[in-house]
């Protein structure tokens, strides 16, 4: 019987008392399951040096899932221990990505009882990660916009904020370098850029559609769709991830991409973050493990 640590982030979206009791009684029934409450994500190292032995289970969303993979990855434990995660934020893109069930009962089986998929990450130059996306441009002011509109809209709060950012960004002069090769030269205003290790940012929308999590790759794009008609039609072909075949879209694949301008504002697994001047982000292949079902341990 595995020997698991129920984290649980009483902050989360979805995390009220009647789902969280079905979901530790879930993990009890199939495993030694101990549980641990935080506030935030900053209690994450103490729960985690408390139980060394076990794997952790997170209850909570993406934001949470990548405090949790950084403190792995601080620790030295990113290849030591399973992660478990139960979806109960808003966005919960990584679990989409991976076929994790949205159902809380079901993620909690598929915690206790899966097997093992290893995953990639991103290693940026100041020690961050990311596990799932990290977007520039107009993504970010989405992003920044959505967060007062959370409350009320959920997990469609990132689609109401996009319409409000596409109307107001005219883009930014960003340099994007994949691999050596120069995608963005820093000289023609960008609308985004996206580096998806997984598929969706917001709660599903699909910015880099063909992104798959073990590859040892990360999926590039980079929207010059800037004038008004080019970023009304980009946001409806993003929400539909038919945005890449666009010719004012720019979609390319690497593992190492640096991209550089003024004053960049970036969301990183939904944290936002910045100014900064550039960064670079590097792949790390089959970096950490996050048990799912058999079904989907080799797939996305």
């Amino acid at each position: 019987m595995r020997r698991l640590l129920a984290i649980v982030n009483s902050a989360a979206g979805s995390a009220d008392d009647e789902v969280v009791s079905e979901v530790l009684a879930v993990l009890g029934e199939h495993a030694d399951t101990v549980e641990a409450r935080i506030a935030d994500p900053a209690g994450l190292p103490a729960a985690l040096a408390e139980h060394p032995e076990r794997d952790p289970v997170v209850l909570g969303g993406d934001g949470t899932l990548h405090r949790l993979v950084e403190v792995l990855a601080e620790r030295g434990e990113l290849g030591v221990r399973t992660v478990g995660l139960i979806p109960l934020g808003t966005g919960n893109d990584l679990a989409r990505a991976l076929g994790v069930p949205l159902d809380p009962a079901e993620a909690a089986r598929a915690a206790a009882l899966g097997v093992p998929r290893p995953l990639d990450l991103l290693r940026d130059d100041e020690g961050g990660i990311v596990v799932n996306a990290v977007h520039l441009g107009v993504g970010v002011e989405a992003a920044r916009t959505a967060t007062p509109l959370k409350p009320v809209l959920r997990r469609f709060a990132y689609a109401g904020g996009s319409v409000i950012a596409g109307v107001r960004t005219k883009g930014v002069p960003l340099r994007v370098e994949v691999d050596g090769r120069v995608v963005a030269d820093g000289r023609r205003r960008v609308l985004m850029a996206g580096i998806g290790n997984g598929r969706s940012i917001g709660g599903g929308t699909p910015l880099t559609p063909d992104a798959r999590l073990s590859d040892g790759l990360a999926d590039v794009v980079v929207s010059f769709a800037t004038g008004p008609l080019q970023r009304l039609l980009y946001g409806v072909l993003l929400r539909l991830g038919r945005h890449t075949g666009r010719p004012e879209v720019t979609a390319v694949r690497g593992a190492r991409i640096r991209v550089s301008g003024p004053a960049l504002h970036l969301n990183a697994d939904g944290e936002l973050a910045g100014p900064i001047s550039g960064r670079t982000w590097t792949v790390e292949a089959r970096a950490w493990r996050l048990a799912v079902n058999r079904a989907q341990s080799g797939t996305a």
